[in-house]
């Protein structure tokens, strides 16, 4: 059973990891969609406001053709090297008059969004009929090569478009066509802010559903655990009952047999005490009986017959009779309450107080202390032994239904684990309760609270 259980918890856990791993799937796709799609706004917005960018390019393409056609013409000419040109483009000073130009278009256009951008120079390739086309400058995107712009890096930015010139020229009677490619990236600023904000909802739903299957599992592992808890329980409470019926139907069956002889019929002292004896086990098998009845009921079914009782004298009667059972067994008071007048059910309340101490000589006590006190307008009934004490991890247990404290691996002590179950039970019926306080092997003290 407990294999079948932890084999049931295993496919549990992977399956909701499996669930857990499709859904931040599914979030991450949606979340690179809305990434895509933000992208695409974004460059189209562009396109509109400039037009197909012939309002941006036609100040960059007059400025830049006569930067590019001198830096061409010198280059032919051997006074410009390849490096002379890419320093020369890149430098040129047209450089901060542009940007402010297009930022500004950028502002105005699109008010709701901050977008910084920079034009990176690609290629600078010139063509001469005479000649091999000569590549001048050829490079990837890189923001060392920017034009314009005021990005300060491409990391997190993205293209919006790549722009191919030509340019034709003439120059000592050599047709010349100059080639060049030059890209514009743009970031907006808090565009993770923006996505995430579009994907609130999808956000919100995953949440939810992945906290929704992880507090089902939690509920159904808790289920399955408590399952198993009570077959458990019952099991042991049947092993118990067997084992106590079986000493009293024992010695009921064995004083039969000898009330069937002669000689015991004839003597009436034996036939007496055969005859106690099966009156006591028939008691004790009634107890058991009524026992297992009484326990099968909550505390909201316990009919209570409450009357008026002095609190002090009622206890002392309970405590001189248990002596009278138990005389081997130092018993000691110390009220310090005077005439209390409490409404309870006295033959209740009579069982509980007698299931404590008997469960204190049950488990190894041989001074046992009763007090009294009033604490916050409550009367307190302090149960103190010095038996072998309960650990800490089992005391929530204590009143569970047929638990029985154990010792070791084992169950020394007789019982069916209902004692402690009804002493609490009676004592909620009562509106009070009742806590204990205890270290293994250093006795225990049991608690009960009544309103005054």
């Amino acid at each position: 059973m407990k294999q079948r259980i932890n084999l049931l918890i295993a496919f549990s856990i992977v399956a909701l990891l499996v669930l857990s791993t499709v859904q931040c799937y599914l979030v991450k796709t949606t979340y690179d969609y809305k990434v895509a799609q933000f992208h695409t706004e974004i460059k189209n917005e562009i396109a509109q406001i400039s037009n197909n960018y012939s309002d941006i390019d036609s100040v960059i393409v007059s400025k830049k053709e006569a930067l590019y056609k001198e830096l061409t013409q010198n280059y032919i000419q051997g006074k410009k090297t390849k490096s002379d040109i890419k320093n020369s483009i890149l430098e040129n000073q047209f450089r901060n008059a542009l940007t402010q130009k297009i930022q500004r278009k950028f502002e105005r256009e699109m008010p709701d969004l901050k977008i910084d951008f920079a034009i990176v120079l690609n290629k600078f390739i010139l063509y001469q009929n005479s000649k091999k086309a000569d590549t001048i400058f050829s490079e990837k995107p890189f923001i060392q090569n920017k034009l314009y712009g005021n990005l300060a890096s491409l990391n997190h930015a993205f293209l919006v478009r790549n722009y191919v010139g030509t340019t034709n020229g003439l120059f000592k009677n050599e047709d010349y066509k100059l080639l060049t490619e030059d890209s514009m990236y743009v970031s907006v600023i808090d565009w993770e802010m923006i996505i995430l904000r579009r994907m609130a909802v999808v956000l919100v739903l995953s949440l939810l559903s992945i906290l929704t299957l992880i507090t089902l599992f939690v509920i159904a592992i808790k289920a399955l655990i408590k399952q198993k808890k009570v077959s458990d329980v019952k099991t042991d409470f049947i092993n118990n009952i067997t084992h106590e019926l079986k000493t009293p139907l024992a010695t009921l069956g064995i004083s039969t047999k000898i009330l069937e002889q002669k000689n015991i019929r004839e003597n009436d002292e034996n036939f007496n005490a055969i005859v106690n004896t099966i009156s006591r086990q028939n008691n004790r098998l009634q107890s058991l009986i009524d026992q297992v009845l009484a326990n099968s009921l909550a505390e909201n079914e316990i009919e209570l017959q409450k009357e008026k009782i002095n609190t002090e004298t009622f206890l002392l009667s309970i405590i001189e009779d248990f002596k009278i059972g138990y005389p081997k067994i130092t018993i000691e008071t110390d009220f310090k309450t005077e005439k209390t007048v409490l409404v309870l059910d006295k033959f209740h309340l009579t069982t509980a107080v007698l299931n404590v101490l008997e469960n204190a000589v049950k488990y190894g006590s041989s001074r046992i202390s009763v007090k009294t006190r009033n604490i916050e307008n409550q009367f307190s009934i302090s149960i103190e032994d010095d038996g072998i004490g309960i650990s800490k991890n089992k005391q929530a247990l204590l009143f569970e239904k047929f638990y029985r404290v154990e010792q070791g691996n084992l169950h020394n002590a007789k019982g069916l684990g209902l004692g402690l179950y009804y002493v609490d039970q009676i004592i909620k019926a009562h509106q009070g309760s009742i806590a204990v306080i205890s270290d293994l092997g250093k006795g225990a003290v049991f608690t009960i609270m009544f309103k005054i």
